[in-house]
């Protein structure tokens, strides 16, 4: 029960909130009508309260970022210790911080193939943009200065900057406020034989190879893809899809930058999404999981080559950011890796992803519109159609996706809906990598429910 003086309490936060906080990713008109839907209080593993006291199963893990889970002490506690020693340094003008050295040595020796250096950055939309960059920089050291053009896929997602935003495969991150960087394409995505050359498919006009063939490889920096896409609707990419796509790439002179934000560290049950397809790519982005989101950092990880060819430049690198390698971000992500080794969390990502799958072959055998399940690691999702048989969506009017997740929130647990392209309407589930065989069955147990649910109105 709620008293009086904290619903008072409540209710002015609300209508501070409505006043003077723009929210990212948030219907505006919708926000200042309703405030907002849940103030979060405090977490604890799998679970967060709210300020009225009730706790909800994170089943996103926020933004595919709490890999540890909430409230971890020994994260908070490595912070805390690097803060009072010295809680921020500038990795400006060749300064350095142990913290930074440790860890930019430590993601290499997780990385695959010859990645061997990082550029760090505060989050996934930076180091998108510092891939980019870092690939023009990289040609134009070649003496290939018109390779320029970023090709990204589409329902990828990329980040909300002006380069990571255009390159991001949804329209919504277009339509924002009319910035877009011309020189990044968005191709057809997953469409294996094609990129492998067979022109008679009829998805070929569009895709990567197409695009190559079409802007020529000489104008071309770089292809990025995420191994599974996130944002986008949970999209695994099919078998020989990447080697396909790093093929290509490869006899092109094209780099292939690999987003890594929300599936690198542990979501796939590997290190990195990439590992799953046995892919190396030229760079790769990270963020998100590398400090299970207790402080905000990011990296982007090049290839020998591009290394070494980077640190003979002789003049100032004109790229960076105030908190690029800060130590206490270092820190905790430091940390972080520790206990992924420590308590061996890939073993645990891999048996989780055993048992959601188990969970979603009953729903699956029980709910006919429960369509298209798939699961690496514990990056997962599933489809809600009118007919799974023949592929048949729901009609527009039928937002699924929306009703499932809006009633798992109202039986506390949350989800993600992806339902922003026509037809479409996936549910996204992404628990902290923490998390047991009994808490997965009561994820699966409340999505059972939603789907009863949801065919009642039908």
């Amino acid at each position: 029960m709620v008293s009086p003086q904290t619903v008072s309490q409540i209710e002015k936060l609300i209508e501070a909130d409505k006043k003077h906080y723009l929210h990212p990713t948030t219907v505006p008109s919708l926000f200042q009508k309703n405030g907002p839907k849940i103030i979060f209080q405090e977490g604890k593993g799998i679970r967060v309260t709210d300020i009225k006291g009730d706790t909800f199963i994170d089943g996103v893990s926020m933004l595919w970022n709490v890999n540890l889970g909430h409230g971890n002490q020994e994260l908070a506690q490595a912070a805390y210790d690097q803060m009072s020693s010295i809680a921020y340094s500038s990795s400006f003008y060749g300064y350095t911080n142990q913290n930074a050295v440790r860890l930019a040595e430590k993601v290499v020796s997780l990385a695959p193939g010859d990645l061997s250096a990082v550029f760090f950055t505060s989050g996934g939309s930076e180091s998108n943009d510092t891939a980019f960059k870092l690939a023009r920089f990289y040609w134009n050291l070649k003496g290939r200065p018109s390779k320029k053009k970023i090709i990204s896929i589409t329902r990828s997602y990329h980040g909300a900057t002006v380069s990571a935003g255009t390159a991001t495969g949804i329209d919504a991150f277009h339509n924002f406020a009319g910035s877009r960087d011309i020189d990044i394409i968005n191709a057809r995505g997953h469409v294996t034989n094609c990129e492998l050359g067979d022109k008679t498919d009829p998805n070929y006009v569009g895709c990567i190879r197409d695009t190559i063939e079409k802007l020529g490889s000489e104008n071309i920096a770089a292809v990025i893809l995420e191994p599974i896409q996130g944002a986008g609707g949970v999209h695994v990419s099919p078998d020989g899809y990447l080697k396909a796509v790093k093929d290509l790439c490869q006899a092109n002179d094209i780099l292939l930058i690999a987003d890594e934000v929300i599936c690198g560290f542990g979501r796939t049950g590997k290190w990195f999404g990439m590992d799953n397809w046995n892919v190396v790519p030229d760079i790769m982005s990270v963020a998100k999981g590398i400090t299970s989101g207790y402080a905000q950092l990011g990296g982007v990880l090049v290839n020998q080559e591009i290394r070494d060819t980077i640190v003979e430049y002789d003049q100032i690198l004109g790229h960076g950011f105030t908190y690029s390698g800060h130590p206490t971000a270092c820190a905790v992500a430091l940390k972080n890796i520790e206990i992924f080794e420590r308590d061996n969390l890939l073993e645990n990502v891999n048996n989780m992803e055993t048992v959601l799958k188990k969970g979603f072959a009953y729903l699956a055998d029980k709910h006919q519109h429960f369509t298209k399940p798939r699961a690496v690691g514990l990056l997962a999702g599933f489809d809600l159609q009118a007919d799974g048989d023949t592929d048949t969506p729901f009609e527009q009017s039928i937002r699924a996706a929306a009703f499932v997740v809006e009633h798992c929130f109202n039986n506390k647990l949350i989800l993600r809906a992806a339902d922003f392209e026509e037809g479409k309407n996936i549910v996204a589930i992404a628990p902290p990598l923490i998390i047991n065989k009994e808490e997965v069955e009561e994820i699966i147990s409340i999505v059972d429910d939603a789907l009863t649910a949801f065919e009642r109105t039908l």
